[in-house]
């Protein structure tokens, strides 16, 4: 497809590119969606019912707020719960399950827990409360680093030094290689996150294809780009190619968007980072440069390491990782619902467990 359609929500064109999709494919194939934002809008419109019964589209490990790791939820809850500090979070976070309360149970019982739309958001309560020590969250994945990133140049520049993050930001070509070097990997096609690159490009993902002999398709969010990305994904794996390709051309390049990514190699380094339910996956994850650590919130807090307790019901590990759908889980719908969630897919508004049952239990 060479031009952007001028209606990506069309209906008939949708159908007309599944249409294509149903003629060439002759045998099964798996297609992992890496975003969240893409299974909610598959799952929204229905694509995955359109598709060819040899098409399976495999939920991937990337909603930011699934990911966190409990480890960090814990610490989050420890920082927020002493004296004189404000946290500061993204919306999404309030209701992750730590161990025995969440961010929203903490707000509940005293402590300064804030909703920002932004890490400047954060800094702007710093300077406007310099007896207090204000954290925010970093969580996300290359999309919201850019913005952190130059948040905390801008606290150095302006001398606020009682503003820190909680670092928990996280990187997609590491888990792509977790995922594929699984031996349960089920994973043949990706469907690569069109908002992260746009900020990274997909430069980093021309190894992995070839490593793995895999195809990888960039993909935006509306039903006709994710059929446009489906289809590109299944034209190579029908004969037999494993090339990067961009579906989203109207915002992504090859090589991305280089002032944000200066910005982020600036203040930021890999690390290695866990992740919710899948575990530590090296350098996958984004940590402060030296000469930035007086702005990481867990070298200003004496934290207490606590033990680890996930659900014994919750299977959302496996779901992350491509291995399970939510219907899988036997607490799905019974014991884990939004209101009552077991683990983070069922909280976030890009998990993979709230997208089935906010939309899979309409179509029963």
């Amino acid at each position: 497809m060479t031009e952007t359609p001028t209606n990506l929500r069309d209906a008939s064109l949708t159908k007309a590119i599944m249409a294509e999709i149903r003629h060439i494919t002759t045998q099964p194939w798996n297609i992992m969606e890496i975003c969240g934002g893409q299974t909610h809008a598959i799952m929204q419109y229905g694509l995955d019912q359109l598709l060819p019964a040899e098409i399976t589209l495999i939920h991937g490990p990337g909603c930011p707020v699934c990911v966190t790791s409990l480890q960090a939820i814990e610490q989050g809850l420890q920082i927020a719960s002493q004296p004189d500090v404000i946290f500061t979070t993204f919306g999404d976070m309030l209701r992750v399950p730590g161990n025995q309360a969440d961010l929203f149970t903490a707000r509940s019982q005293g402590a300064d827990v804030r909703v920002v739309y932004s890490p400047l958001d954060s800094l702007k309560i710093a300077h406007t409360n310099p007896d207090k020590q204000v954290v925010f969250f970093a969580i996300g994945f290359e999309t919201t680093a850019p913005t952190i990133a130059s948040t905390i140049l801008t606290a150095k520049k302006a001398g606020i030094t009682n503003f820190s993050i909680l670092p928990a930001n996280v990187l997609v070509p590491p888990a792509m290689h977790a995922i594929l070097s699984n031996p349960a990997n089920r994973v043949q096609g990706f469907l690569a996150a069109g908002h992260v690159c746009a900020v990274m490009g997909y430069h980093e993902y021309l190894p992995i294809a070839e490593q793995y002999q895999i195809p990888i398709v960039v993909t935006g969010f509306e039903p006709v780009d994710l059929a446009t990305g489906i289809l590109m994904t299944v034209q190579q794996l029908e004969v037999g190619q494993h090339q990067v390709a961009n579906a989203y051309p109207r915002f992504v390049t090859k090589e991305g968007n280089q002032v944000a990514q200066k910005i982020i190699s600036e203040v930021f380094e890999p690390v290695d980072r866990q992740w919710r339910g899948i575990g530590t996956i090296p350098l996958s994850g984004l940590g402060l440069r030296p000469e930035y650590a007086s702005f990481n919130a867990l070298t200003r807090f004496e934290l207490t390491q606590t033990p680890l307790n996930e659900s014994p019901l919750c299977i959302a590990g496996k779901v992350l990782s491509g291995v399970a759908k939510p219907l899988d889980c036997p607490a799905f719908a019974r014991e884990c619902t939004p209101a009552h969630p077991l683990g983070a897919p069922m909280v976030s508004s890009e998990g993979a467990c709230a997208a089935y049952y906010r939309y899979h239990r309409a179509r029963a």
